[in-house]
């Protein structure tokens, strides 16, 4: 559904949804440098100062737009010895995620702008990274959740490039299987 068509007149959340659904559109989609909030409120079929009146500014907006993202908190439940087994069925297994993948080209389109990326990073730490490092504990447990992401996030990038892996079913059996072993060890003390 277009942000457009989430309108309703004079319907606050209406509103406020089609813009930050046409923002998140557009930040994945160009830099931020390169998005205007006058492109977001077109989007959006709405009138750019409500853009303001919603969000505040442009990096309070691309904030919003971030934290609307779903948080991988799912991730972070279970037993920290199957983490391997489990994130791997999610990388290769389950059905692409749009949504989440939008989040991952929102940040990637903007994180070289010098606001965008400490409102990146901040949101990172915030609600991935902390998160990940808590709930795994022990020792470099920082060391191990950056081990793990950067595995998680070049698997989840290949498969988009690759579409969808192109494996055969027992190739994709035995990827899943040594992809759950790797991180297994990225995460174990």
């Amino acid at each position: 559904m277009a942000a457009r068509d989430l309108v309703r007149k004079r319907d606050a959340s209406a509103t406020r949804a089609a813009l930050l659904a046409a923002a998140t559109a557009r930040f994945a989609n160009e830099a931020y440098d390169s998005v205007s909030l006058r492109s977001i409120a077109s989007d959006a079929g709405v009138d750019v100062s409500l853009v303001s009146r919603y969000f505040g500014s442009k990096e309070d907006l691309f904030t919003a737009v971030l934290n609307a993202c779903a948080p991988p908190d799912e991730m972070f439940e279970g037993d920290p010895k199957d983490f391997g087994e489990r994130i791997a069925r999610k990388l290769i297994d389950e059905p692409l995620d749009d949504d989440k993948f939008s989040a991952f080209l929102v940040m990637l389109q903007s994180y070289s702008h010098a606001t965008a990326g400490g409102v990146i990073r901040a949101s990172g730490e915030d609600r991935f990274y902390g998160p990940f490092v808590r709930w795994l504990g022990g020792k470099h447990s920082v060391e191990r959740v950056r081990t793990a992401a950067a595995l998680m996030k070049g698997v989840m990038i290949d498969r988009r490039i690759s579409d969808d892996f192109g494996m055969s079913t027992q190739e994709r059996a035995r990827f899943r299987k040594h992809l759950a072993r790797v991180l297994q060890v990225a995460v174990d003390e």
